[in-house]
């Protein structure tokens, strides 16, 4: 009886500490520690690192026009920054799907945007970034998956 009871302990805690990443809170806060691309960045997190798609944003790819650029305004604005990030619970690849926000309050999706670096992607946003494109960000190609 007490091996079957251990045997179901253990069987028990392999079951939560194995369930699957959408367990993942809503709401996490984090240092920034990586930025892949200026829509795509990786916080460390008490919860471990984690990789964050910016919902609603449309940012060149590291090989299109901008792309680069992109990054390196992220790095140089919000490497080691303190993020929060909202998650909507959906998960993109290996990243999960959030809006995020500096200590200040500033949404990083209207920043990069605003700053000429991506788009809104209004399939997404619901359109909640397009006022805060520019001439500038309006010159970078929208995916076709934000259409």
């Amino acid at each position: 009886m007490l091996k079957s009871l251990t045997s179901a302990a253990i069987l028990a805690i392999a079951c939560v500490l194995g369930a699957p990443s959408h367990a993942l809170a809503t709401t996490l806060s984090g240092k920034l520690v990586h930025v892949r691309d200026a829509d795509t960045i990786e916080i460390a997190t008490r919860r471990g690192r984690i990789a964050v798609r910016l919902d609603g944003v449309d940012a060149p790819e590291l090989n299109e026009r901008g792309g680069q650029a992109g990054k390196r305004w992220m790095q140089n604005v919000y490497s080691n920054a303190t993020i929060t990030c909202e998650f909507n619970g959906e998960k993109t690849y290996d990243r999960w799907v959030g809006v995020c926000w500096d200590k200040a309050g500033v949404d990083l999706g209207a920043a990069v945007i605003a700053a000429g670096h991506a788009r809104d992607c209004p399939r997404y946003s619901g359109g909640r970034y397009r006022k805060f494109e520019t001439p500038e960000s309006r010159k970078h190609q929208q995916h076709n998956y934000c259409k």
